[in-house]
């Protein structure tokens, strides 16, 4: 009996959600009876779940995909299997890993790029470790999306009105909603370190305790569509976007990454000595010369681009410095053995897949390539100029154009993320803001 099999026998599971991540981030999948599920541990969707946009259109270019839009196999991984708390009946989730009938991985899913870059890192020795931290807005229920979104009322019967870092109680307004979170969250076994409330009214942050790359973005994945739905049963909504309210800062997944060497585990950015290292220098050089460049994979949204905005919490450039949070890396302080670089540019809204698999990309880039990182800054990296795109259309034609970063991803994933970001971006361009109706209608 596998491991899938003597789960769901153990735990009287009767269904089975088979999930597999989009390029948005997006659960994609089928919903089947455990005997059925258990047959194959596995189940066949069309190759296109991975061009579809998030406003399920299509790109009008299918060259990234085949011309009869040929089923592809999904393979549960066992390691992913876990309860749905939230279920009504015994119900259990598996994330998939998706391939051709001849065995070869399907470039274009998301948990394969990052099982890609790691390969890299397996080759050279080295095992990367990191832990997410996600931002996240509560907001009262929205069902017309021309109306702005409002803090929920908390149990003192009040909403917020102003900026409550780090404050208890205001976490505290929202105790019931955050004890479901943590029980669902321990029933899936997923391993938060703290929680606090940020900057933002009622915006909060959760952190994952660090460890395995592929296991955190699996993590990562899953407390999205947890926090939604823990949300949804206290009558309010768990959003990831970006920079869903004007005025208030945006929501970020900073991601927290060191490299260690996978026989005798020590981190190789400190020395003998304990003093950083060359790696950890290349390391940075190497997210300051590619990020840029990457930038799609950590906004990958119209919308996550207002979130990049001087003076708001959100990094403008690479540039890098010890325990600073003005620049978009930052080294906190710590012991050499837990030497580590945060990276701080990717919003809330980018697929964990792709955002851990672009940053540890390029850091891996400046590793291989011995570069040299500029002398990290001690004052306000926000008085400098903007090193990043400011628009999704920049972006992606700046990963278009990096060879090396293609050459990590593979051509027919970029070329498919591209093109399915494109369509999202040219379907933006085509609604008239109120903004617009507000400020133009009658004057120019």
């Amino acid at each position: 009996m596998s491991d899938i099999q003597q789960f769901l026998k153990g735990h009287g599971i009767t269904e089975v959600e088979a999930l597999v991540p989009d390029m948005a981030g997006v659960a994609r999948g089928k919903v089947m009876p455990a005997a059925k599920y258990a047959e194959d541990e596995g189940m066949r969707l069309p190759e296109s779940i991975f061009l579809q946009t998030v406003t399920g259109e299509y790109p009008s270019d299918d060259s990234s995909i085949h011309p009869s839009e040929i089923d592809i196999a999904l393979t549960g991984d066992p390691n992913t299997i876990r309860v749905v708390p939230w279920a009504a009946e015994p119900t259990a989730q598996v994330i998939h890993d998706c391939f051709y009938d001849d065995g070869r991985p399907v470039p274009m899913a998301p948990r394969y790029v990052l099982r890609r870059v790691l390969d890299l890192y397996a080759a050279k020795g080295w095992r990367p470790v990191v832990a997410p931290e996600l931002e996240f807005f509560l907001v009262e229920p929205n069902t017309d999306p021309d109306y702005p979104l409002k803090p929920p009322v908390g149990r003192s019967g009040r909403a917020e009105i102003g900026r409550q870092a780090y404050s208890i109680a205001a976490v505290n307004e929202f105790d019931p909603l955050f004890d479901d979170i943590y029980q669902f969250c321990e029933a899936q076994d997923l391993d938060i370190d703290t929680l606090i409330h940020e900057e933002g009214a009622a915006q909060m942050e959760i952190n994952l305790n660090h460890g395995d790359a592929l296991d955190l973005a699996d993590q990562a994945f899953l407390f999205k569509r947890t926090a939604r739905e823990a949300a949804l049963r206290h009558k309010m909504y768990a959003t990831f976007m970006a920079k869903p309210l004007a005025g208030e800062p945006g929501s970020a997944m900073h991601i927290h990454q060191s490299i260690v060497d996978a026989k005798t585990g020590d981190n190789i950015f400190s020395d003998a000595e304990g003093k950083p290292s060359a790696l950890f220098e290349s390391f940075i050089a190497g997210l300051q010369k590619y990020l840029p460049s990457a930038m799609s994979l950590f906004g990958p949204n119209v919308n996550s681009y207002r979130r990049i905005t001087r003076y708001h919490s959100a990094p403008i450039n690479v540039q890098w410095g010890f325990d600073n949070r003005t620049a978009g890396l930052r080294v906190p302080v710590s012991e050499p053995q837990a030497r580590r670089v945060e990276n701080r540019l990717g919003g809330a809204d980018a697929n964990p897949y792709l955002a851990i698999a672009a940053s540890l990309a390029c850091g891996y880039l400046g590793m291989i390539e011995g570069l040299k990182p500029t002398a990290p800054i001690t004052g306000s990296a926000y008085d400098l100029p903007f090193s990043l795109p400011r628009s999704l259309a920049d972006a992606l034609a700046m990963l278009q154009a990096s060879k090396p970063l293609v050459e990590v991803f593979g051509e027919r994933f970029v070329a498919a993320y591209c093109a399915v970001k494109e369509n999202e971006y040219e379907t933006f361009s085509r609604v008239i803001s109120s903004w617009e109706r507000e400020h133009l209608l009658l004057n120019v």
